[in-house]
């Protein structure tokens, strides 16, 4: 089983668009040839169709993470717009609001100027946090990360392929700056690499690019020890201790294909986390 629940009673309403109204949706939006795509040159993270991948995961926000149009978004590491240019269509530019941020500063200007620039309720900051791989002259320890956000401003929260490229002391100050920013009751929405206890990392199917190998004693795996960043696995109950210390319940935990399970719907794994009123 792919899919856990780990709430008795769901915190996540539904969204409006669910079933054939969501597919008819999405398939409006994947013909939409006005929708900006930013030269092939310059997508600087992730692999796949830009637009494809970007539908995709606004079908699991709306299915998995309960992403509503009316939303206050927070997408914590936007790159250059994968994720930001299909929620352009989907959330109320009346009520909706979406927030990208990023240490890589080319990807926030194509933003600025190509997404922001035709939708008001769309804005991208960039954070000058070093990171070896996106930033390395940044000046800001991703340890000490304080986004410039009011508490509670954020409904969702978005961290695609983004804990997969952070070292394990991150987690924690990132999953703490969230905290503060989504409003109770607010969804977080993670992927990343979880490492199960006992399953074998070189079975059939996996993709055999990630051959982790863990580093020390500690709770991360690396898939390339010359660039230890570049995919970051933990090991299974890290990123749920984390979540839990901070202030989050967990709602799902849902597996994907990239460790060999052919029927999982997702490619890297998806957490949704919820925030309590004790992270308040």
């Amino acid at each position: 089983m792919n899919t856990v629940a780990l709430v008795r009673e769901p915190f996540i309403q539904p969204a409006p668009l669910q079933g054939e109204r969501l597919n008819d949706f999405l398939k409006v939006v994947e013909r939409n040839r006005f929708l900006p795509v930013p030269p092939r040159d310059s997508i600087f993270v992730g692999d796949g169709d830009f637009r494809t991948i970007g539908l995709e995961f606004l079908r699991y926000f709306i299915e998995i993470g309960g992403l509503r149009e009316n939303d206050r978004v927070l997408d914590v590491g936007c790159g250059i717009g994968r994720m930001a240019v299909p929620l352009t269509q989907y959330l109320d530019p009346a009520a909706g609001e979406y927030a990208g941020v990023d240490p890589a500063a080319s990807g926030i200007e194509w933003c600025s100027r190509n997404i922001a620039s035709h939708y008001p309720n769309f804005r991208f900051t960039h954070i000058d946090v070093s990171h070896p791989l996106y930033n390395p002259d940044g000046c800001v320890d991703g340890s000490a990360i304080a986004l410039p956000f009011s508490a509670g401003a954020y409904d969702f929260v978005i961290m695609t392929s983004v804990v997969t490229h952070l070292p394990a002391c991150e987690i924690r100050p990132y999953f703490a700056e969230i905290a503060r920013l989504l409003a109770p009751g607010g969804r977080f929405f993670i992927s990343a690499f979880v490492i199960e206890d006992g399953i074998e990392l070189d079975g059939d199917g996996r993709d055999p690019r990630l051959g982790f190998e863990r580093e020390g004693q500690g709770s991360a795996w690396h898939a390339n020890k010359e660039t230890p960043l570049a995919a970051v696995a933990f090991d299974d109950g890290f990123l749920d201790r984390h979540l839990r210390a901070s202030g989050f319940e967990l709602a799902i935990k849902q597996l994907g294909r990239w460790r060999g399970k052919s029927d999982a719907p997702n490619y890297q794994d998806f957490i949704v986390a919820v925030k309590t009123a004790r992270g308040a």
